[in-house]
């Protein structure tokens, strides 16, 4: 069994998180730079100790503080596979993938036909003899995922693997990456800024900001019904915080009330989350109902796709209108105005805030 219970404190870097994850689950690991993903990755894998914590692989307590067990990285049944592919310079393909099962104390003539395996499962075959210096930056990671796979890992852990590739050959990674946690059922974890690494590979979504695990549910479910600020963003979707009242709605901390479809209690912490195509920008504000009115000042506008992106703030928050070329020349929008943001009230959906 490869199921993961992580609770782990580093004080240094502000880090207190708290991870299950089942047997065969894939999770990917998503939040703003600095936020603490690779971090949660190290305490895993066994390169980072924590203050306080325990945390188990399986059945095996492989950190526990408070009885002064920490296994080693090389002893937790963990393989790594990060953006740069890090293979043995002086080995070709071949024994490079043969490095795990040789380590275990597997014979020259078993470790080959091993690693011919998994260069086979990872479409490589024909690159067995080729020294990494031969090789490019796409085909260098089917080798280090071979490698990888060859140390018949309980939990695969996936640091921003396709960060380092091309357009053309990012695609292809993705898909043999999908094909084998699939197919397989591996557990693993994987760091990305990628939304289409999330929607390919992965069962579930973690949102890390500050150190913290702040949102956590279905790939579908984060993507349609966001409750963090980041998620939003990736999703690309506005998100307004406040509390919910007792009329169905939402209060924010600048006086602002937003009007939708409501499935949080009285009080609660809440987000307003609604699509950029939902909202109209006006000069002057519209009192027609029901709508929500959203004063803003324009930051920026950039061509997105086939409309505008006007990006606006109000109260330090950012939120984004999509509205055509037409538009933003008949109103001559340009950035340091104030104008508003207008949306109808069936168009924005109100959900508990994330914790």
């Amino acid at each position: 069994m490869s199921r993961i219970s992580l609770v782990a404190e580093v004080a240094e870097r502000n880090l207190d998180f708290t991870l299950d994850v089942e047997n065969g689950e894939v999770i990917a690991i998503l939040g703003p730079n600095g936020a603490g993903k690779s971090s949660l990755l190290s305490l895993v894998a066994g390169l980072l100790r924590p203050d306080s914590g325990r945390i188990t692989i399986g059945d095996d307590v492989v950190t526990d503080t408070a009885e002064r067990i920490f296994v080693p990285a090389h002893a937790r049944g963990v393989a790594t596979l990060s953006q740069n592919a890090l293979l043995f310079p002086h080995l070709d393909a071949e024994a490079n993938v043969a490095f795990a099962p040789r380590s275990r104390g597997v014979g020259r003539r078993k470790g080959r036909e091993i690693a011919r395996t998994w260069l086979d499962a990872v479409d490589a075959l024909d690159l067995a003899d080729r020294r990494p210096s031969q090789l490019s930056g796409g085909q260098a990671q089917r080798i280090a995922l071979a490698r990888a796979l060859a140390a018949q890992p309980r939990v695969l852990l996936l640091d921003e693997p396709m960060a380092a590739l091309d357009v053309a050959t990012a695609p292809v990674l993705r898909r043999l990456l999908r094909t084998v946690l699939r197919e397989q059922r591996r557990t693993a974890l994987i760091v990305t800024h990628d939304l289409l690494d999330a929607l390919a590979l992965a069962d579930t979504i973690v949102v890390v900001q500050s150190g913290r695990i702040v949102e956590r549910g279905p790939t579908t479910d984060i993507l349609t019904a966001p409750r963090s600020e980041f998620a939003a963003r990736i999703a690309g979707v506005n998100l307004v915080l406040g509390a919910a009242d007792s009329s169905g709605s939402l209060s924010t901390a600048h006086g602002l009330t937003v009007h939708g479809h409501s499935t949080t209690p009285s009080g609660a912490a809440a987000v307003a989350v609604f699509s950029p195509s939902a909202v109209a920008v006006h000069l002057t504000e519209p009192h027609a109902s029901p709508r929500n009115v959203l004063p803003v000042t324009i930051a920026a506008m950039d061509v997105h796709g086939a409309t505008v992106r006007v990006r606006g703030t109000h109260g330090g928050q950012s939120l984004v209108a999509d509205v055509t070329a037409a538009a933003v020349s008949e109103l001559d929008l340009s950035p340091g105005m104030e104008v508003y943001f207008v949306v109808k009230s069936q168009e924005v959906a109100i959900h508990p805030a994330s914790r």
